[in-house]
């Protein structure tokens, strides 16, 4: 059953967009359909999977406005998913949807009208991905009513621990005005380095409080994922055997089990 997550973090420089790009190309790798779809008009998670944010004749921010189908602003990225682009343009779209009815969710809306285009063509996506931007905008709050789930991606250091309070007691409300099936898919610790005491503190309190909602693959510090947006390209296709290639190959096997797990509806 096809499931949506939005990876979100208001907390910026966390690993969201790395997150992103390179679950979606884990999954593809492990042989489930994606689609990614980016939300954030800095438009990193579209260049990070090879697709110019410069040349874009139909984008998420077209979609938004009813402009353009999500089938219509769908392209191949690099790494075996496919990808609804954005850039700066988006960046307007917030402005423009505030006197628009249901502003809120637009994206969900968009969402509904592609699963069933799909649907009619015999096609099924197993995962959507959105990559929010690093704050709570309207361009958020449309990716969290569309999820079924959130991934947050975050660094083990005090201050990120403070932003997490923030965003959990964000997705409370959520839960309560726009989204009551919203939930929280998991916990992603990145740029993780063992060698700091404080990143292992950090950690043990994460999974104190968070248990099982805490991933246990763990993405670490690695130049060759730092070096991969450079490249316009997932890290499975910079150098499959890094160690951060492997975590996210890690992390896209546990949330596939995770979800193969779970009993059917």
């Amino acid at each position: 059953m096809i499931r949506t997550i939005a990876i979100a973090n208001q907390k910026g420089g966390v690993g969201k967009t790395t997150t992103a790009v390179n679950l979606s190309a884990s999954l593809a790798a492990q042989g489930r359909r994606v689609l990614l779809i980016d939300v954030d008009p800095q438009g990193n998670a579209t260049m990070g999977a090879g697709i110019n944010k410069n040349g874009l004749e139909q984008s998420v921010y077209t979609v938004l406005l009813g402009e353009a189908s999500m089938l219509d602003a769908r392209v191949k990225a690099q790494g075996g998913f496919d990808l609804i682009p954005a850039n700066r343009d988006l960046a307007g779209a917030e402005v423009e949807m505030v006197n628009m009815p249901d502003r809120e969710t637009k994206l969900k809306d968009a969402i509904h009208t592609l699963k069933a285009a799909i649907a009619a063509v015999a096609e099924e996506y197993d995962y959507i991905l959105i990559d929010c931007p690093p704050t709570l905008n309207l361009l958020t709050l449309n990716a969290l009513c569309a999820a079924d789930s959130v991934l947050i991606p975050m660094q083990c250091e005090y201050y990120a621990l403070e932003g997490l309070s923030d965003l959990v007691g964000t997705l409370r409300k959520m839960q309560q005005h726009l989204n009551p099936t919203l939930e929280i898919e998991g916990l992603l610790r990145t740029m993780y380095d063992p060698r700091m005491t404080l990143s292992q503190q950090v950690a043990a309190q994460l999974e104190q409080h968070f248990g099982n909602k805490l991933f246990k693959a763990v993405i670490p510090r690695n130049v060759r994922l730092a070096e991969a947006p450079s490249h316009g390209l997932p890290v499975l296709l910079v150098d499959k055997a890094s160690k951060g290639a492997q975590a996210y190959m890690q992390l896209a096997a546990e949330l596939i089990a995770r979800h193969e797990a779970q009993p059917s509806d």
